[in-house]
């Protein structure tokens, strides 16, 4: 049930899932939302997301000016305090994403020690739920279909990104253990509109530009507003202390690229690299950095392009009678807002 005299905490509210989260929010009707941003600028590109959205929409459209904006930092505890007064709810979105082992102890910072300090002012406010975006990327691996249960293992062939995201839950379950309701929910790579610059829109906007290649292997979708509706039914539910894997389709890189390229009419990638050469590219990439080159390529990545991970959602499904958007309704929302 929507308590709209509840106030909101959304940390990261300027990313991918934050910026549709508070769309989201505010359109349920909520009232008392506070979020979280590091630089003025990167505002904007959520005003000009609830715009796209509320053209889409027959509906009341979302005010962005409902949102109270607080300047914070996750590593940041005087910032973070002021942030959580009279604070109910939180959503913690914040994370870096990086996969460049030379910012591990950045990863670590921002991200566990982040993580930490959300949760510790949390247990010192009372906030009655807590609600962590994580990522597959912090679950194991397994020859069969990865479940919530599958176990993580410390290994090299771990990203830096992985192991701090692992790290993470690791704060999170240690504040349920100290009586902190919270739910962890893990996305697998997330499609979305509004930020083509890194992670998964820079698919879109490479598919656009021309993209020559494929690669082999095969991963977990899902889009950004399922990810927002689960962890919002969760949040809003008597579930606590539980994660949940969010994945709606397993699919080749091949497909989604050729899915992409339909959805955006432009021409697929039309050449295949295969392993043999990843392998020798992110060991080119690493000799070049050697020399100052800005590194783009790594092993982690690299071993992720040919590598086929099988999720399996199931648990989200049965609890929560969940439905996933078809990829195809994701794709042509996604290709519209970007061919604008």
């Amino acid at each position: 049930m929507v308590n709209l005299a509840a106030m909101i905490l959304v940390t990261g509210g300027t990313g991918l899932v934050g910026s549709h989260l508070l769309y989201a929010l505010i359109a349920q009707g909520e009232k008392n939302i506070r979020a979280t941003y590091r630089t003025p600028k990167s505002i904007d590109a959520v005003a000009d997301l609830f715009r796209w959205k509320n053209e889409q929409v027959q509906a009341t459209p979302a005010a962005f000016e409902t949102i109270e904006w607080v300047e914070a930092d996750v590593t940041d505890i005087p910032a973070l305090t002021e942030a959580f007064q009279g604070v109910d709810y939180v959503y913690h979105c914040a994370a870096l994403i990086s996969f460049n082992p030379k910012r591990f102890n950045r990863l670590q910072k921002i991200n566990v020690e982040g993580t930490a300090n959300m949760v510790n002012l949390s247990l010192e406010f009372g906030v009655k739920k807590f609600g962590y975006v994580s990522s597959v990327a912090a679950l194991g691996e397994s020859k069969k279909a990865i479940t919530e249960e599958t176990h993580w293992e410390a290994n090299k062939d771990n990203s830096v990104y992985s192991i701090s995201k692992f790290a993470s839950e690791l704060e999170v379950w240690r504040g349920t253990e100290e009586g902190l309701d919270a739910v962890i929910v893990n996305p697998g790579v997330i499609l979305g509109e509004g930020f083509y610059s890194s992670g998964s829109g820079a698919f879109f906007r490479q598919v656009k530009k021309g993209l020559r290649y494929n690669v082999p292997g095969a991963s977990g979708f899902v889009d950004v507003q399922d990810v927002v509706k689960a962890l919002l039914q969760l949040m809003q539910s008597e579930i606590k202390n539980q994660r949940y894997i969010l994945v709606g389709y397993n699919l080749k890189f091949e497909d989604l690229f050729q899915k992409i390229a339909e959805a955006l009419g432009v021409q697929p990638p039309s050449k295949m690299l295969k392993k043999w050469q990843l392998e020798l590219a992110w060991r080119l990439d690493w000799l070049a950095g050697l020399f100052g080159k800005r590194r783009k390529l790594f092993r982690s990545t690299a071993r992720s392009a040919y590598s086929e991970s099988v999720y399996n959602s199931a648990k989200l499904k049965e609890e929560l009678n969940f439905e996933y958007t078809p990829l195809s309704e994701t794709l042509k929302r996604v290709a519209r807002h970007l061919n604008r």
